[in-house]
C-alpha cells in the first residue's frame, strides 16, 4: 500500500526564479507569481507546507494596466489613528511606488496567516532591469500567454 506523499522542510527544493514584468498585465503576472510563491507549479505542492520557490521581478515600473485603472483603481492604508485613511491612485502607485504596488497584489493572493507571510518572504520586486541575487543562479521564467 502506498501511502500520500506529504512535504516538508527536509525535502523541499527550492529554486530561484526571475521575472520580467515589462509589457505584463498587472493581475496575470502576480496570479502566476503568486502561484510559483505557494508551489503549487510542482507534483509535491502540500497546502499547510510552503513548499514555493524565490521569485526576482523586474522592471516593474513598466508594469501594464488595462482599462481606465490608471485613475479609477485606488491603494488604500491606513495609519491606526484617527481619520488616518489614505489613498493613492493605480497611476501614482506605478510611477512612484512600482514594487509597492506589486507587491501589495501578489501578497493579496497568497493566504492570509503565517503561513501566507512566510511565503510572501520569498518575493523580491526591483524597479529596474537590476537585481542582488546574481548568487543564487536564478532562472529565467516565462509566464504562459
Amino acid at each position: 500500500m502506498r501511502s500520500t506523499f506529504m512535504a516538508n522542510e527536509n525535502n523541499i527544493e527550492r529554486k530561484w526564479f526571475v521575472v520580467d514584468a515589462e509589457g505584463q498585465t498587472l493581475g496575470r503576472l502576480a496570479s502566476e507569481v503568486a502561484t510559483i510563491l505557494r508551489g503549487k507549479h510542482k507534483p509535491t505542492y502540500t497546502p499547510h507546507v510552503d513548499t514555493g520557490d524565490h521569485v526576482i521581478i523586474i522592471n516593474a515600473e513598466k508594469i501594464a494596466l488595462t482599462g481606465k485603472k490608471h485613475t479609477d483603481k485606488m491603494y488604500y492604508r491606513h495609519s491606526n489613528h484617527p481619520s488616518g485613511l489614505k489613498s493613492r491612485t493605480a497611476g501614482v502607485m506605478r510611477e512612484q511606488y512600482p514594487e509597492q504596488m506589486l507587491e501589495t497584489t501578489i501578497k493579496g493572493m497568497l493566504p492570509k496567516g503565517s503561513l501566507g507571510r512566510q511565503m510572501g518572504k520569498k518575493l523580491h520586486v526591483y524597479r529596474g532591469p537590476e537585481h542582488k541575487h546574481q548568487a543564487q543562479q536564478p532562472e529565467v521564467y516565462e509566464l504562459r500567454g
